[in-house]
C-alpha cells in the first residue's frame, strides 16, 4: 500500500477507537479526522470539505425541521392511541404498534416518533395492566426497521445517497431502497412479534406494585427534626408496607442500617433510602414528617407552577460520568433531581453523589418551561411530564400532515429532488406558523450535520489513497473471491459490527468505499451494494448504545444491557439473511 493508504488506515483506526470509547463527541472526532487527512496531504481542501457541498447534510437539516413540527403538533398521537386500543395487549396489540411505528418512521425522523410514543405506551400499559417493557424495545426496533423503507427514513440513507451520487452521479430516489428495505422491515417486525414476548423479561409486574424488577427509582428522604415521625418505629410510622415503595436502608451518623427491621426507631435527621416506582416516589414527597434529602434544592421549586418531569440522560450529555454536585445541577438546569433510576442496579447512595451514566432516568421538579429550554440540547434524550395526560394535538397538526404528504408525493414522483422537496416543506412549516424561525433553527442537530459532512472526507481518503480497494481485496480473499453472496455477507456483517460501536452515519461512511471497490472487483453495479450498507448501518439491535432510540427506551422500559442482545440477536440474524438473499435476487447480480 502507498503511504497515503497507510496514513488513512491509521486515521481510520484512531477514529473508530475514539468513536467507540467516546473520547470526544462524534462531530469533533469526524472533523478532526478530516483535518488530519488534509494536513497530511492525503486529500485536498476540496475533498476535505466536499460534504458541506453535498445535498445530504442540508436534506437532513430540513427533515429535522419537519420532525420537530410533527413532535410539536402531536400529529401521530391520536392514531397511536386508536391503534393500541383498550384490550389486554398481546401480539395483536404489538402487531398494530410495530406496524404503525415502522410506517411512520419511513417518512419521519425516528427520534421524535419514539419520544412521542414512550409516554403513550407507558400510560396504555398502566391502564390495561400489562408490562410496558414488553412493548418499548420492540417499538424502538420497529422504528429503526421502518427507517430503511424509504430514502428519507433515516439520515444514514441520505449519507449513503450523497456518497453514491459522488461515485456514480445519481443519488437514491425516494423509493429506490424500498424493494429491499420493505421486505427486511416486514421480516424484522414478524420476528419481533414472534420472539420478543418469549425473550423479553417482564421488568414490571402487571399490578405495578413496585416489588418486581421494573422501573425502580432510588430516592432519599430525611426524617424532619421535631416532626411527627421522630421516635416512632418504622412500622408505626407507616413505612413498613408501603404500596409500590420499599425502605431499603437507613443512614444514621454515616452508618448504613440494612436490612431495616420493622421495630427500628426513627431519629431526627435519619436518611431513609427508598426504592419504588415513579408515581409512588412522587407521592412520597407529600408525606408529613419526611422531607427530601435534597430539600435545600427542592425548596426553591415547590411553588404551584412547578411539576414533576422524567428525563433520560443522553450519550453526549455533560452529565455522563459526573455527579449532580459536580455539575451544579440545580443552578445549571433550574430544576431539582428527586429520584434516579438505573436499569439493573440498585442505588444506595445520596443522589448528589451518584455518578450518572448513559440511559439513567431522573425525576425532576421543574417549571413548565424546562422542556422548551432543553428539548433541543444533547443533555437529555427524552423529557416527559409525570402528569399522565398526553398533550393535545395542535390545531396546526393538519398543516404538518399535508406538508409531509406533499413532500413524499413530490419527491416520490420525481417532480423535485428530495433536497428541494424537503427544503420547501421546511419553509412552509415556518411560513404557516407551525414553528417560528428560531424554533426551526434550534430543531437542527448541528452535531449530526457535522458528522455527515465530515464523513465524506474519510470516504474520499479511503477511495483516493487506494485503501478501499486493498480492503475490498482482503474481503474478497476472506469470502472466497468472486462470490456476490459471500461478499455481500462480509460487507453486511462488517457494517453491523461497526455500527454497534460507532454512529450509524460514520459506519456507513467507513464501509461504503469498500463496498464500491468490491462491486468494481466483481464487475457489478455498486448501487445494490450501497443499499445493503445503508440498511445494515441502520439496523442496530444488539446493544443500547448502537442507536439513539434504543437508549431512549432503556430507562422507561427498565431494560438491562443483556436484554438488547437477547432480543436483537435473532432479529439481526433474520434481517442479515434477508438482505444477503434479497439483494442479488432483486438486482439479478
Amino acid at each position: 500500500m502507498t503511504w497515503q493508504a497507510w496514513t488513512t488506515l491509521g486515521v481510520t483506526l484512531v477514529t473508530l477507537l475514539s468513536l467507540a470509547r467516546e473520547w470526544v463527541s462524534p462531530a469533533h472526532t469526524m472533523l478532526g479526522a478530516a483535518i488530519l487527512l488534509l494536513l497530511t496531504d492525503v486529500i485536498t481542501p476540496e475533498q476535505a470539505f466536499a460534504g458541506f457541498g453535498n445535498p445530504a447534510p442540508f436534506t437532513v437539516a430540513a427533515l429535522f425541521v419537519l420532525a420537530r413540527a410533527t413532535e410539536a403538533t402531536g400529529v401521530i398521537q391520536p392514531l397511536t392511541e386508536r391503534l393500541l386500543g383498550d384490550g389486554r395487549g398481546g401480539r395483536m396489540a404489538m402487531s398494530r404498534l410495530l406496524g404503525s411505528s415502522a410506517f411512520a418512521s419511513a417518512f419521519l425522523n425516528n427520534t421524535p416518533i419514539v419520544a412521542m410514543l414512550i409516554p403513550q405506551i407507558l400510560r396504555w400499559a398502566d391502564r390495561v395492566r400489562v408490562s410496558a417493557s414488553l412493548y418499548l424495545m420492540p417499538m424502538s426496533f420497529a422504528v429503526v426497521l421502518g427507517g430503511v423503507i424509504t430514502t428519507m427514513g433515516t439520515s444514514t440513507n441520505l449519507v449513503v445517497s450523497g456518497m453514491l451520487a459522488k461515485e456514480t452521479g445519481v443519488p437514491f430516489s425516494l423509493f429506490e431502497i424500498t424493494p429491499i428495505g420493505l421486505p427486511v422491515a416486514l421480516i424484522g417486525i414478524l420476528t419481533l412479534i414472534v420472539t420478543s414476548p418469549w425473550l423479553l423479561p417482564d421488568r414490571r409486574s402487571p399490578a405495578a406494585d413496585g416489588t418486581g424488577g421494573g422501573r425502580q427509582f432510588a430516592v432519599c428522604m430525611r426524617v424532619v427534626a421535631g416532626g411527627q415521625l421522630v421516635g416512632k418505629t418504622v412500622e408505626n410510622a407507616g413505612l413498613r408496607a408501603l404500596e409500590g415503595l420499599y425502605l431499603a436502608s437507613i443512614e444514621r451518623g454515616g452508618e448504613q442500617i440494612a436490612p431495616v427491621r420493622p421495630d427500628a426507631a426513627l431519629q431526627s435527621g435519619d436518611l431513609l433510602n427508598f426504592v419504588g416506582t415513579s408515581g409512588k416516589v412522587v407521592d412520597l414527597h407529600a408525606r408529613r414528617g419526611l422531607e427530601s434529602a435534597e430539600s435545600n434544592h427542592v425548596a426553591h421549586f415547590d411553588s404551584a407552577k412547578h411539576r414533576f418531569l422524567q428525563v433520560v440522560v443522553g450519550a453526549n450529555s455533560p452529565l455522563v460520568g459526573r455527579t449532580l454536585k459536580e455539575i451544579a445541577f440545580r443552578d445549571h438546569y433550574q430544576a431539582a433531581v428527586v429520584a434516579i433510576h438505573r436499569s439493573g442496579q440498585e442505588l444506595d447512595t445520596k443522589l448528589g453523589d451518584v455518578r450518572l451514566r448513559l440511559g439513567d432516568t431522573l425525576i425532576l421538579l421543574a417549571d413548565p418551561g424546562f422542556r422548551l429550554r432543553w428539548r433541543d440540547r444533547p443533555d437529555f434524550l427524552m423529557i416527559t411530564s409525570m402528569e399522565g395526560s398526553a398533550p393535545a394535538a395542535s390545531k396546526r397538526a393538519w398543516i404538518v400532515g399535508v406538508v409531509m404528504v406533499g413532500v413524499c408525493v413530490v419527491a416520490g414522483l420525481g417532480v423535485l429532488p428530495m433536497l428541494h422537496a424537503s427544503l420547501v416543506g421546511a419553509v412552509l412549516i415556518v411560513a404557516c406558523g407551525v414553528l417560528s424561525a428560531a424554533e426551526a433553527r434550534a430543531a437542527v442537530d448541528m452535531d449530526t450535520i457535522l458528522v455527515i459532512a465530515a464523513s465524506f472526507a474519510l470516504g474520499e481518503a479511503m477511495s483516493e489513497s487506494g485503501l478501499a480497494t486493498e480492503l475490498a481485496r482482503c474481503l474478497s480473499m476472506l469470502t472466497g473471491g468472486g462470490n456476490v453472496h459471500l461478499t455481500l455477507l462480509g460487507l453486511v456483517l462488517t457494517t453491523v459490527i461497526v455500527t454497534e460501536m460507532i454512529t450509524n452515519n460514520a459506519a456507513a461512511a467507513l464501509i461504503l468505499p469498500i463496498a464500491f471497490a468490491s462491486a468494481a472487483q466483481l464487475g457489478v453495479d455498486p448501487r445494490p451494494f450501497a443499499i445493503a450498507v445503508a440498511i445494515a448501518a441502520s439496523n442496530s439491535f444488539l446493544t443500547p448504545i448502537g442507536y439513539q432510540t434504543n437508549i431512549m427506551v432503556m430507562g422507561p422500559g427498565g431494560y438491562r444491557f443483556t436484554d438488547y442482545l437477547r432480543v436483537g440477536f435473532p432479529l439481526t440474524i433474520t434481517t442479515v439473511a434477508a438482505m444477503v438473499w434479497l439483494v442479488p435476487w432483486v438486482y439479478e447480480l
